[in-house]
């Protein structure tokens, strides 16, 4: 296996492109942009990005060119890491009053000074495209999806599971779902929207006792503990749909060595061994995390959709 990812020949598995699929939805969505446009209306994306973490600066840039390639007003808030929490809160207060901003993201992690939980509780409910109010939490909790914002990993996630269900020619009610991970951020709300839909959901983690029988019960198995690899083959039930949401960056093998960058992006899955089970399953990278920028801008569009009353 490459630097680059897993290698379609290494599966027999469908492989769930997230990219590919993810530029459907982008395309789908600058459509939307384009016709609110002619009604006068620009959707409009702000960032704010406190410090100089390498990856959230790249995460950030990767946002700020999918919403300017839709068509977005975007803009982009570079705060420095000593930044105190009141000069953060100020920032969001002045967008949740702009008019011209219809979604606000504040970038995570936050420097430690700064309570993050605050913070993201004082962005406006409905400018929340990342989900992570409480108001959106709690909405999905209730099923309520007409009104919420939901997070975007597992709103992409749930394309992809539709995606595999419609080529393995299945249907999701009645299916048991398992959910390794239990954040706030993928875990829970993933569990939320696959029980809207009629699964029968588990939360497994780390400390579920015999976590591989567990996972081995999954029609449906969601991977989003955080931990390389760690999902084997031997605990995804043959035919299941394999989704694997985590990005993690290990060493390059000895067969990468003259791949750059020196290190390789793994999922939470085993994904040679999983592909040779799995019915269907998402690739690191390629799968998910393409998605979940994609969903993003799904969220900005339906914001300005609802502050128009469309």
């Amino acid at each position: 296996m490459s630097a680059r990812g897993p290698s379609l020949s290494d599966a027999s598995a469908f492989i769930l492109d997230g990219a590919a699929i993810a530029d459907e939805t982008l395309a789908h969505v600058a459509e939307e942009a384009r016709a609110l446009i002619a009604h006068g209306l620009t959707p409009g994306l702000a960032v704010v990005l406190v410090g100089d973490n390498p990856a959230s600066q790249t995460y950030v840039a990767s946002k700020s060119r999918a919403a300017k390639a839709c068509g977005f007003l975007s803009i982009q808030h570079d705060l420095p890491a000593e930044t105190s929490q009141g000069d953060l809160l100020a920032v969001i207060e002045g967008l949740n009053a702009d008019p011209a901003v219809h979604g606000i993201l504040v970038q995570l992690p936050l420097p430690k000074h700064i309570d993050s939980a605050r913070v993201l509780e004082v962005v406006a409910p409905h400018k929340d495209v990342d989900g992570f109010h409480p108001i959106n939490v709690g909405l999905l909790s209730i099923g309520d999806t007409r009104r919420a914002l939901v997070p975007c990993t597992p709103a992409g996630a749930m394309i992809l599971i539709d995606r595999a269900c419609e080529r393995l020619g299945r249907t999701l009610p009645g299916r048991e779902a398992v959910i390794i991970g239990r954040s706030n951020i993928v875990g829970k709300p993933m569990a939320q929207l696959l029980l809207a839909r009629h699964c029968t959901v588990t939360i497994a983690h780390s400390r579920t006792d015999d976590l591989p029988s567990v996972a081995r019960r999954a029609d449906i198995l969601v991977a989003a503990v955080g931990q390389p690899e760690m999902v084997r083959g031997d605990w995804v039930k043959p035919g299941a749909i394999v989704i694997d949401v985590g990005i993690n960056r290990l060493p390059a093998q000895a067969g990468d060595a003259l791949v750059k960058p020196k290190s390789r992006l793994v999922g939470d899955v085993a994904y040679t061994e999983a592909a040779a089970v799995a019915g269907a399953i998402t690739p690191v990278p390629g799968g998910v995390g393409r998605m979940t920028i994609a969903m993003l801008m799904a969220n900005t569009v339906l914001a300005a959709k609802r502050s128009a009353g469309l």
